[in-house]
């Protein structure tokens, strides 16, 4: 008996999700298909950046899937043929599939700004995080003081996240590089008027209040309009900065435009209601057009649906249709304090902060066993430096 060949596109939350679900099923043969050899934890990135180790953000692929019967191929998607239903990369493999699941994740989008891709930095990898680290250490290694501005573009969970834990790790490396008293300035910015817009106006201010007492100055319903090497353009006026930091922007991946896709009005893929966007191709996670597209927790839930749907398939049953799932909102704005909205419950501060540490070791045994999803948990707060100052104290 032949056996279904499932082809995954995608390493991130979606697609190892499916493929988790699927590889077990001996009715299955299961291709994953990933740019990258590690699974990016993102909710932990902005921690990496700011003194945390690298194991909380990146799972190798061999790891997930040791012992598993999975084909593994490192490799970018450049073509999908949909009448012949195969696939080629860059490598030039071809790949034939039975069923096809596009995880493609997003691509970060610098809206044509000039000088932004050039200049900034991101949280978008390991990779960025590490470089953003390592600027962050630079300047006290070569200047003997910070910069005199941080500046933080984008007010949406990564951007808050990210400039709530920058105050307090830069008076920590400053203090461990023997500078006193340093003037330490870290700014939000936000294009509307309010952050994270899609919340509540109660939601979005009580982040808001939090983060000016931590000192972090917002500005919002500001626009980015250039950057050079020392200096940030907004609103037609300068802020010096040799560390910006660009969380503002996404699109999807390109990949869909040029194979002739349909998109909704956001960009997203058009999908009917098991997620096809083509007989036989399913489009999940941050890629499709469906109510809370662009959270880890759909691109999880959005795997998971699909793995079953394929099993009821295998089963010669029919498919259920999708339904969508409100996801839990849990935003870490410094330490020890997250803002939580679950339905029509919201809490705040330790409480919340508590609930998302939770919610990470949850999130780990997704795709671990507990036996090691535990102990990268219990490393959320070890400490992990390459500065030479740093990494000997």
């Amino acid at each position: 008996m032949s056996k279904h060949r499932i082809v995954i596109v995608g390493g991130g939350f979606g697609g190892i999700k499916a493929a988790l679900d699927l590889v077990d099923d001996p009715r299955f043969h299961v291709t994953l298909v990933s740019d990258r050899p590690n699974f990016r934890y993102y909710p932990t990135l902005f921690r990496t950046a700011t003194g945390g180790k690298r194991i909380i953000s990146s799972i190798p692929l061999r790891d997930l899937f040791e012992g598993k019967s999975i084909h593994l191929v490192e490799d970018k998607v450049i073509s999908v043929d949909k009448q012949a239903r195969l696939i080629k990369t860059h490598k030039k493999h071809q790949i034939e599939y039975d069923a096809l699941v596009l995880a493609l994740g997003t691509v970060t989008n610098y809206f044509g700004i000039k000088g932004l891709e050039e200049y900034s930095y991101g949280v978008k990898s390991v990779e960025d995080a590490i470089r953003l680290k390592r600027q962050l250490h630079k300047q006290l290694i070569e200047h003997k003081h910070p910069d005199l501005n941080y500046v933080v573009v984008g007010g949406g969970p990564t951007g808050i996240e990210l400039a709530g834990v920058l105050p307090a790790y830069l008076k920590a490396i400053c203090k461990q590089h023997e500078i006193k008293k340093p003037r330490i300035h870290v700014d939000l910015i936000e294009a509307a008027p309010r952050l994270v817009p899609r919340m509540s106006k109660g939601f979005s201010k009580r982040i808001a209040r939090h983060l000016r007492k931590l000192g972090i100055r917002l500005y919002l319903h500001t626009q980015v309009t250039a950057e050079t090497n020392d200096e940030l353009m907004v609103n037609g006026r300068k802020i010096l900065s040799h560390t910006v930091i660009w969380t503002a922007g996404v699109s999807n991946n390109p990949l869909y435009k040029n194979q002739g896709f349909q998109f909704a009005k956001n960009g997203k893929v058009r999908v009917d209601q098991y997620l096809q966007s083509d007989p036989g191709i399913y489009v999940i996670g941050d890629n499709a057009d469906t109510p809370y597209s662009g959270m880890a927790q759909t691109a999880l839930y959005d795997g998971k649906f699909i793995a079953r749907n394929l099993k009821r398939m295998a089963d010669n049953k029919d498919p259920r249709p999708y339904y969508a799932k409100r996801p839990v909102y849990i935003i870490p704005a410094g330490e020890r304090w997250s803002a939580l909205r679950w339905g029509n419950i919201q809490l705040f501060g330790i409480l919340g902060w508590a609930m998302r540490r939770a919610a990470d070791l949850l999130a780990y045994h997704d795709y671990e066993p507990f036996k090691r999803a535990t102990p990268r948990w219990m490393a959320l707060d070890d400490e992990e430096e390459d500065c030479p100052v740093c990494k000997d104290l």
